[in-house]
């Protein structure tokens, strides 16, 4: 199918790699057409290094009393010339853009009242977000959707200076969500047992852990801090390098396990893997209801179980 093809994934940063396999098949699916994906200001950078897409566009997230922001939005979808559109967010804001557009409507994958091809699983909450989407799809005619893969990103990382073996440390998370952090401690003794595993160990994350980050990295000999200095691209492409990437639940441990891996991803009650792990070809998931209880032994036998 030619023509037009608009793609909705807003964020956040674990939904919007976990999508990627997604993004592949409906790239697959239509080999010729103008794909567009709309997103978030935080993910249009990635997202463009997929390589699937013709266009980013940037939702402004208009609220729905900003009657202007609106009618200029619907004017942008209009005059796209939109044949067909795959909401992968399935959020109400995403669904309420399918108001936005004129008549006739263009065909629409999604969970929006009165769309062309609505997701109709009735349990499609207690699904991962992989399986959600595979089933989506293949509701909008689409039989085959690749796993999630971010091994093909391009990123320059030589400019860091690592070892040939090292291992990635992620004890960040969204700082809003303190229960989904392993203790800063228990991160710094595991970073003095990857020794025994030949890798230098490597710290990742934002600007807002730079304490945190810096606290780990000043408790042991031969830790390389790089707070805030990679781009999400960057974070791929030292995924696919890496012995093996341990953290947890948080964006950038997708990253690292989708581009390639092997992973150890630390889960607490606060979210649940069963509907939104990170996926790879080697990933270990360690689920404990609080993450205080969780021992390094037990991690470092997970480390040990998914190098083997």
């Amino acid at each position: 199918m030619s023509g037009s093809v608009l793609v909705i994934r807003l964020g956040a940063l674990g939904d919007v790699v976990l999508s990627s396999g997604a993004f592949s098949a409906i790239r697959g699916a239509h080999p010729d057409a103008r794909i567009v994906l709309l997103t978030t200001p935080p993910y249009a950078e990635l997202a463009g290094a997929m390589g699937f897409f013709d266009e980013i566009w940037l939702d402004e997230r208009p609220s729905w009393w900003q009657v202007g922001a609106l009618r200029r939005l619907s004017r942008r979808f209009r005059d796209a010339g939109f044949t067909r559109v795959y909401d992968l967010q399935t959020s109400d804001r995403s669904s309420g853009y399918f108001r936005l557009f004129g008549r006739p409507k263009p065909e629409w994958s999604g969970i929006a009242r009165g769309c062309s091809h609505p997701d109709a699983n009735p349990e499609r909450d207690r699904l991962h977000t992989v399986e959600r989407q595979t089933d989506q799809l293949r509701m909008a005619g689409i039989a085959h959707v690749p796993a999630p893969d971010l091994s093909g990103i391009v990123a320059d990382v030589a400019g860091f200076g690592l070892p040939p073996l090292y291992a990635l440390l992620v004890p960040g998370s969204s700082p809003h969500r303190p229960e989904k952090r392993w203790p800063a401690a228990r991160f710094a003794d595991l970073a003095g047992r990857l020794r025994a595993h030949d890798a230098a160990p490597v710290l990742i994350g934002g600007p807002a852990e730079e304490e945190l980050l810096a606290r780990i990295a000043s408790s042991q000999r031969g830790v390389i801090n790089l707070c805030g200095r990679t781009s999400f691209a960057q974070i791929a492409a030292l995924g696919r390098g890496a012995r093996v990437a341990i953290g947890n639940d948080t964006g950038p441990m997708h990253l690292a396990a989708t581009a390639g891996a092997p992973s150890v991803v630390l889960f607490s009650h606060a979210s649940d893997p069963a509907l939104t792990a990170p996926r790879g070809r080697a990933v270990q998931v360690v689920h404990r209801h609080a993450l205080d209880d969780l021992s390094v032994d037990e991690v470092a036998h997970a480390v040990s179980r998914v190098l083997a």
